[in-house]
């Protein structure tokens, strides 16, 4: 931990002078957005985007602690139903695995990477002595047989390459085995000023969510406790939202995550149908659960009263948060709430401003009609 710890601050100023110009433009909410995409998280070394999370949600709530691998939890609310709030933490990353003589690095790859995603990016290795910019090669195409050059390169045939010449160079940078490794992709904000580029979306936009729904929800207050949980190692199993789950042992669980699109070029309408600016998301299918009928009927009863339009979405290939929570305490309701966005599992995604912001009226106005009754009719399952 201390290794990550001593990064910190350098891999943030790093990333700082490209969105510096940015900056200038944000309020605090894009502020707050760029901080948690630019922080470097990847699933078991969450350290960094825990630190954020710790210090905008512990003003929020009467009580916070934390699980046994290091999710944050925070309570606010004395009474009534408990409904769990949740959106994860880590972000896609790796682990150097080992050094070669030549002072090259191989990497295990943390979480749902495509191998077409990984040649030729940039990364940060977060180690002893601070960050390491590296990079992953990329076989020149004057090499390259033809028949060859179409071809995904395999994960394991990439290493990362730091310039150093020997094992011992690498070491002098304070960097080896067990070191995370994270996308190097600085926050931008795009043409038009309300698309925000950056990396890690899949879930800094849910941990965004979840601070500003609360901020609202402890000021307008609420009929439940509600338990806002930051999770970790999501990407690897939804692990931390099934310790979380357990310790707070939720009546309800509602998760936050980044959403797919299928509007840009070249996409299948079967594979995702939402659309960047179309608003919030509900799925109502991915690999890992199924939703509770009544409360999804819940959630787009309340969208359609508020006027918040609500994107409908079935995905093939997707887990998240809510499907650890469903299957604890005896069994739980459980929703996912999705806010798009473009080209998740890679090095730059981007979102819409407007989606976030109408995620909030719509996370915020469902938990505020989450009283005892509705609940106990979401769980009533009697014929």
């Amino acid at each position: 931990m201390g290794k990550i710890l001593v990064g910190i601050g350098s891999i943030l100023l790093l990333l700082s002078g490209a969105s510096a110009a940015a900056g200038a433009e944000l309020d605090r909410t894009g502020r707050l957005l760029r901080d948690l995409a630019d922080a470097p998280g990847p699933s078991g070394f969450e350290e960094a985007v825990r630190a954020i999370m710790v210090r905008e949600l512990k003003p929020l709530g009467s009580e916070l602690r934390y699980d046994g691998v290091g999710s944050v939890i925070v309570r606010d609310g004395a009474a009534g139903p408990r409904i769990m709030l949740d959106a994860h933490m880590d972000e896609l990353g790796g682990v150097v695995r080992r050094v070669t003589p030549t002072g090259f690095l191989s990497m295990q790859m943390l979480g749902g990477w495509l191998d077409q995603a990984l040649p030729d990016q940039r990364w940060v290795i977060i180690g002893s002595k601070g960050p390491v910019t590296a990079v992953t090669g990329i076989r020149d195409v004057h090499v390259v047989p033809a028949d060859e050059r179409t071809k995904v390169f395999a994960r394991d045939s990439l290493y990362l390459d730091v310039g150093a010449r020997t094992a011992a160079d690498v070491a002098a940078l304070g960097i080896g085995p067990g070191d995370p490794v994270v996308p190097y992709s600085p926050f931008e904000v795009l043409a038009g000023g309300t698309r925000y580029l950056g990396k890690a979306w899949d879930d800094r936009v849910g941990c965004a969510v979840v601070i500003e729904a609360l901020r609202r929800l402890r000021a307008s207050g609420h009929p439940n406790q509600l338990f806002v949980a930051a999770t970790v190692q999501e990407e690897v199993g939804l692990r931390g939202a099934r310790t979380a789950a357990d310790l707070i042992k939720p009546d309800i669980g509602i998760a936050i995550e980044g959403g797919i699109t299928g509007d840009s070029p070249g996409r299948s309408p079967e594979e995702t149908q939402a659309v960047l600016g179309g608003g919030p998301g509900i799925f109502l299918y991915d690999s890992s659960t199924l939703p509770n009928r009544r409360f999804v009927a819940l959630v787009r009863n309340v969208a359609a009263t508020a006027g918040i339009p609500l994107q409908l979405d079935l995905v093939q290939g997707y887990g998240d948060d809510s499907a650890a929570m469903q299957a604890t305490a005896g069994g739980v309701p459980t929703v996912n709430l999705v806010v798009p966005a473009r080209y998740t599992h890679a090095h730059n995604g981007v979102i819409d401003r407007a989606d976030f912001d109408r995620m909030v009226d719509l996370v915020v106005a469902v938990i505020a009609k989450l009283d005892a009754p509705t609940v106990a009719h979401l769980r009533d399952f009697a014929p």
